[in-house]
């Protein structure tokens, strides 16, 4: 299933990395030839042998070099760095006019192992997501995957997903005109839409994909949270099961982080009630042209789909919710009473008594499908009680399940049982 395509995709993707590219990067606008560095003992089944960072194993199965407790460069890892990086799929770039824009934010990933591993990275994250949003175990082909690149650019990314996906099972969103012409001079068949990725409306993409889609992109430091919070609206929808993005390295901390840390905020809060988050690995700025000045990061987002956060909401409003975060957080280091006291006074019509009551009102109990979820030993259930003194908590001190019982306990949940969460919750409304 899951892990039969995944295998059977990164098989497809280590043979398109065999190819030699036509061009190699080279910002000056100069070409040079390369020619692949293959092994040049005689493979056995009792061998295996090294290639740009992949092992392949007497089973035949193709694993990430660092990811493989045998090999010598699971023990170099500290000590590697981007000058010993051997990348013969080295990333193409058309000299002359074609330079990165400020305007768009753009860095292009230059390093061909750096590519491979985002690769990697996200066809796991989407087979892994495939059966859990789907709830029916099947065979998986490409197709399934139903793949979207933001932001290709010169196409780092591309060059190597279309031959591990094929043509017909990717599409890109692009805004630069340049990129879309040279995208398709590459790859005529290729599906690339001419638009800005804050204005792509996932839901429309999903319906006429025929399911939710696996987002993949080098993103735009400078709009990457609401990227980002594009991408969970669109899972109210079950439009976007899984996203595997590069972003700065600080942005990235921000949705891992735990509680009661300084990184701890909004985005933790959002992201970790919407998803499985984890940080697949640090990208050095040396990969890039022109070179960030500051540390990316690979995240892999695995959506929960709707039927899952509405059991974590239980009733309570995304937009309802927004409202506690947000205003909470813009003081964050007032208390919790502070941060809501103008937002209380505005849900309670001016009505100070009321407002007070609901200060000094103890914990809601948890509504059935928590304590359920609690009973199956479900980690963010655990989390999700309030504590009697919540009102004197800071905001970083509280998990997202207990921003969704203060949410719960300042609106309610008439009417939001069964009401739809939002098409535009998240991100703003001029987006989309």
């Amino acid at each position: 299933m899951a892990s039969s395509v995944y295998s059977m995709m990164l098989s497809l993707l280590i043979c398109s990395l065999l190819s030699p590219p036509a061009h190699s990067f080279q910002p000056t606008g100069s070409i040079i030839h390369n020619k692949p560095r293959l092994a040049t003992h005689q493979f056995t089944n009792h061998d295996a042998f090294s290639l740009h960072g992949w092992v392949q194993g007497s089973d035949g199965e193709w694993v990430w070099e660092e990811d493989d407790p045998t090999s010598a460069a699971a023990t170099l890892t500290s000590t590697l760095t981007p000058e010993s990086i051997d990348a013969t799929a080295t990333p193409s770039l058309p000299g002359g006019s074609f330079k990165p824009k400020q305007s768009l934010g753009q860095n292009f990933l230059r390093d061909g192992n750096t590519v491979a591993k985002i690769v990697k990275a996200f066809v796991k994250d989407a087979t892994e997501t495939l059966d859990q949003n789907s709830g029916v175990e099947r065979d998986l082909t490409q197709s399934d995957l139903r793949a979207v690149e933001l932001g290709p650019g010169a196409g780092a990314l591309t060059d190597s997903l279309v031959p591990a996906l094929g043509s017909n099972n990717l599409q890109c969103i692009e805004i630069d005109p340049r990129s879309v012409e040279l995208l398709g001079e590459k790859h005529p068949n290729l599906r690339v839409s001419h638009l800005d990725v804050l204005q792509a409306d996932y839901t429309s993409i999903a319906d006429e994909e025929g399911g939710p889609l696996s987002i993949i992109g080098n993103l735009p430091y400078y709009i990457t949270s609401q990227i980002l919070f594009a991408l969970a609206d669109a899972s109210h929808t079950n439009a976007v099961r899984s996203a595997t993005v590069t972003m700065q390295w600080e942005v990235g901390k921000r949705i891992v982080a735990p509680t009661r840390c300084k990184d701890y905020g909004i985005l933790s809060v959002v992201f970790q009630l919407y998803a499985d988050c984890k940080i697949h690995f640090k990208i050095p700025p040396t990969v890039f042209y022109p070179q960030p000045k500051v540390d990316s990061a690979l995240i892999g987002l695995h959506f929960l789909g709707p039927g899952q956060l509405r059991r974590r909401l239980a009733g309570v409003s995304p937009s309802n919710l927004r409202s506690v975060v947000t205003a909470t957080f813009q003081q964050r280091r007032k208390t919790v009473r502070n941060g809501l006291k103008q937002l209380a006074l505005t849900v309670y019509e001016g009505d100070k008594e009321r407002v007070q009551q609901f200060f000094e009102s103890e914990p809601l109990p948890l509504p059935q499908s928590v304590q359920d979820a609690i009973d199956a030993g479900d980690e963010f259930a655990l989390a999700q009680q309030l504590p009697s003194d919540w009102i004197k908590k800071r905001p970083e001190e509280l998990t997202s399940g207990q921003f969704v019982e203060i949410t719960r306990l300042l609106y309610g949940t008439a009417g939001a049982e069964e009401g739809p969460l939002g098409r535009k919750v998240w991100r703003k409304l001029k987006h989309g």
